[in-house]
Parts: structure tokens; sequence; C-alpha cells
């Protein structure tokens, strides 16, 4: 009797089964949308403003470095730019555009 109730019920290839896969794909797609939106898309735009921020560092700028000191550039490269810290003159770093995350533009009066 038992193995006549097994057998009589729902197997892997019924309706009402495709329709719960097709339930759960629907909620992984909506669970990927909004991980997308809450989580890529933000990182993607602050990537790009960072980027267009490192792009315009010219000499005299202002600068605000990941470790917290705040300095002028005095040179920029490809990858690197050279920062001087405080009043000392001889107190010039090399370090990469990737460690400056604040940018103030010198005061250009002409």
């Amino acid at each position: 009797m038992l193995d006549f109730l097994f057998l009589a019920g729902e197997t892997a290839d019924t309706p009402a089964n495709a329709g719960g896969w097709l339930l759960l794909l629907g909620q992984l797609a909506v669970l990927g949308l909004i991980f997308y939106f809450l989580l890529i898309r933000p990182q993607k735009k602050q990537q790009k403003q960072m980027q267009a921020m490192l792009s315009t560092l010219e000499k005299g700028d202002s600068v605000l470095t990941s470790s917290g000191f705040y300095g002028v550039v005095i040179d920029v490269m490809e990858d690197i730019v050279i920062v001087e810290f405080g009043n000392n003159k001889n107190c010039r770093i090399p370090m990469k555009k990737t460690a400056i995350t604040e940018v103030e533009k010198a005061n250009k009066e002409s």
C-alpha cells in the first residue's frame, strides 16, 4: 500500500515542480538585481569618480593621503606622484596615485 502511494505522488517532471523551479529562479534573479544595485553599482560609480579625480591631478594641488597626511604635489608621473609634506622642503615622498583620497586644487590667481 505504501508503494502505491509513493508511486502515485508527483514526480520531478510534473508541472507543480516546474513552477517551483521557476519561482526559485525568479527569486535568485531578484536577489541578483538587489545585490547589483546595492553593492556593485555604487562601487563602480565611486571608482569612476576616484579615477576622474586622479586624472586631473597636477603640480601644486593639495592632497590628503590614505594614511591621513596632507601634502602638496610636486611632480606627477604615470602611476606615481611626489608629494611634499609639511614646511620641511626636504620631506618629499614618492607614492602611488591610488594612495591619494582627496584633492584640493591649487588657487590659480593670474
